[in-house]
């Protein structure tokens, strides 16, 4: 008996070890993981356990002596001069209290010593690690963590990135630490992380286009700095944050405390996360942990925990390191916020490029201080993957803390009388049969001017602000029109008039069917005044109202700037576009197929006849001669919510006078603009002496 134990042992031993490794490759070198982190700590640890219990099984390949995984054999190999440590986990505060018993133990500590020690907590970011190597203050070389000995060489890539400093400069002589200058050799250790507005933009174009999304901010992050084409990637707007520093000087030495080392960084033009603080005792970092948790989904960037550091660095090299983690160091991680609930059906939204995605409808479910509704099911493959099905209990959780998500189906509750839910092969608005285009995920109806949800979207992107600003026509409004036969196309919009208006007929709220007109004519004018008025909008927004694939506003404005009509942009060669900088073949390409269309001719047409203008106008060129280009080589960012602009306006106003307008605070930003509810990045801007503005004075700056 007690053999066949053994042998079951080993057995289980082997297979969760195989595991771990598949879903370590998954998520280090795919970029594509298939559980979640809670579920993957829960094999790690189970492999651990065993084998500590059963030490005769030990072996020195198990991923259990290993960090991280292999690095990608599609870029060159980076050693590590210091290995890259993974952290070992802290799942609950008990688990802290142990971790600090251990370090009483290691040190030799009592009780009244180890009360008094000092620690630094950190909030743990959810991206990828790097390492970042200057010579003579100049950035020479970034690598990716690995398998913690060998990384894979991203520099080209890291370069892209705003908030990574490309050469230092010392803003003091002095710090606490001692001397400071530029170290002639200085290696620096850090997280890329995409901040959560890239992350929900970059998902939401992805799904527009029908291409696979990313799971969380940290997939995105991984993926996107692993591009083979570091013009894809600065199109990501990654950022960065560090945290450990190792200075190789004739002059200079190491700091002698963790928190030291941070001031360090930030003196060096380094970007460091600004809620980092010094906790003596344990109970101060549990108390720290606790107040995060309850701010931590208003910040930009997502974190799941909080690294906890000995504030002393000689006492690192005291306790050492296993093969796989630091002593000194330890990982607080938050638990998953994840909540069973009722599938109740599946439905399928269309966009206005014709990507149709799967929608769960939920029973209603408390997640992460909201209620959801609705979860992402990403597209027909994922459901194949889950084997979901209407009448399932999911298990939902936020993807990246944003997104609800279907994670799993918990089968046990699984009725028996539950069928195969059969993925649709014609449009659920149109009937017309779907398709994929060349390596795309999504399903499309090719319908394109046939579909009338895609028809009703196209409408309101042509009315919305960033384009035609055609106030009080909204999602309500045109779905009316259209389904109602008063529009067929944005040209029909400019055919309106009071009498076909007055004639419509506004659903009933309760039973969702058409019913009376709307009383009184004040909307009526208001609706015709508006689309009067967006008639000579700016030609870039125009150029953004079309719908162009792959054109957003900005990619509008670089257009309109470089062609001055609709005339000069229907003739334009891709080498034309491709001559713009940030224009690449695919949106060369997205342009001329949608010139060339007959219909698009067609739209050109009608709209030209109804009076839209679609060039520079007159008195765009004159307004843009006569704005001073007094901001020439400054860098503006924009955080909060102003009361009297917007944040396009603002943007616009610092382009016309020669400025750019940025992402994200780093020591090369000259101006941040601080509007209400301003958060990370105005204290980041206090944090690097950084100009900051309120909206009065901004207005002044303007000269508005």
């Amino acid at each position: 008996m007690s053999q066949q134990l053994n042998l079951d042992v080993r057995e289980t031993i082997e297979k969760l070890r195989k595991e771990v490794e598949h879903h370590r490759f998954q998520y280090y070198v795919l970029d594509s993981p298939e559980i979640s982190d809670a579920d993957f700590d829960v094999i790690f640890h189970e492999l651990e356990r065993l084998e500590k219990e059963h030490p005769q099984y030990f072996s020195p390949d198990s991923p259990t002596q290993k960090v991280g995984s292999a690095p990608s054999t599609e870029f060159l190999q980076v050693r590590h001069r210091v290995p890259l440590l993974s952290l070992a986990n802290a799942m609950s505060e008990e688990d802290l209290d142990k971790w600090a018993e251990r370090l009483g133990r290691g040190l030799e500590l009592s009780e009244e010593q180890l009360k008094d020690l000092k620690y630094v907590c950190e909030l743990k970011i959810d991206g990828l690690s790097i390492a970042l190597t200057y010579k003579d203050g100049k950035f020479v070389e970034g690598a990716t963590r690995g398998n913690g000995e060998v990384g894979e060489d991203v520099t080209h890539n890291l370069k892209t990135i705003s908030a990574l400093p490309k050469e230092l400069s010392a803003q003091a002589t002095t710090y606490s630490g001692g001397l400071l200058k530029v170290p002639d050799l200085l290696e620096v250790r850090g997280e890329v992380y995409m901040p959560v507005s890239s992350f929900t933009a970059l998902n939401e174009a992805l799904t527009d286009e029908g291409e696979a999304t990313f799971a969380n901010p940290r997939n995105a992050a991984s993926g996107s700095l692993r591009q083979k084409d570091p013009r894809k990637t600065a199109k990501r707007k990654l950022s960065l944050f560090v945290y450990t520093a190792f200075v190789t000087d004739k002059e200079m030495v190491d700091p002698p405390n963790h928190y030291s080392e941070l001031e360090l960084l930030k003196l060096l033009g380094f970007p460091t996360e600004s809620h980092s603080k010094v906790a003596v005792g344990i109970e101060e970092v549990k108390a720290f942990c606790r107040d995060i948790d309850s701010k931590r989904h208003s910040f930009d960037y997502q974190t799941d925990g909080v690294v906890v550091k000995l504030d002393q660095r000689s006492l690192w090299n005291a306790l050492g390191a296993t093969s796989h983690s630091p002593r000194w160091a330890i990982a607080f991680k938050y638990p998953p916020e994840e909540a069973e609930t009722l599938l109740e059906d599946i439905q399928f939204d269309v966009g206005r490029t014709g990507a149709v995605t799967p929608v769960a409808i939920l029973s209603p479910v408390k997640l992460a201080g909201t209620t959801v509704k609705r979860a992402s099911l990403h597209n027909a493959d994922q459901i194949r993957r889950l084997d979901v099905r209407v009448g399932d209990t999911v298990l939902v959780r936020k993807a990246g803390e944003i997104i609800p998500e279907v994670l799993s189906v918990k089968l046990d509750k699984r009725k028996d009388d539950s069928v195969p839910f059969q993925y649709p092969t014609t449009c659920p608005v149109c009937g017309h049969a779907l398709a994929r285009e060349g390596d795309e995920v999504a399903f499309r109806c090719p319908n394109t001017y046939g579909c009338p949800t895609q028809t009703k979207r196209r409408i309101e992107h042509f009315t919305s602000r960033d384009a035609m600003d055609i106030e009080g026509v909204g999602e309500v409004l045109v779905d009316l029109l259209v389904d109602q036969g008063l529009v067929r196309d944005v040209a029909d919009l400019y055919r309106l008039d009071a009498e076909k208006l007055k004639g419509l007929k506004w659903k009933d709220k309760k039973s969702g069917e058409a019913g009376k007109e709307k009383q009184g004519s004040k909307w009526i004018e208001n609706v015709l005044a508006a689309l009067e008025a967006s008639k000579n909008r700016p030609f870039s927004n125009f150029i953004h109202a079309l719908g162009i694939r792959h054109i957003g506003s900005s990619g509008a404005e670089l257009l309109a700037d470089r062609f001055s009509s609709i005339d000069q942009l229907e003739t334009a060669t891709d080498e034309d576009i491709l001559s713009i900088d940030g224009m690449g073949p695919a949106i060369a390409q997205s342009v001329n197929e949608f010139f060339q269309s007959d219909l698009t001719k067609k739209l050109i047409a009608d709209l030209r006849s109804l009076g839209v203008q679609m060039k520079v106008s007159d008195s765009e060129i004159q307004a843009r001669n006569a704005i001073e280009k007094t901001l020439t080589g400054k860098t503006f960012v924009l955080t909060g919510t102003m009361e009297t602009l917007d944040r396009a306006a603002a943007e616009k106003m610092i382009k016309e006078r020669g400025g750019k307008a940025s992402g994200s605070v780093s020591k090369k930003t000259d101006f941040v603009v601080a509007g209400a509810s301003a958060g990370s990045k105005l204290a980041k801007a206090q944090e690097l002496g950084i100009t900051v503005l309120d909206e009065a004075q901004f207005k002044e700056l303007m000269g508005v």
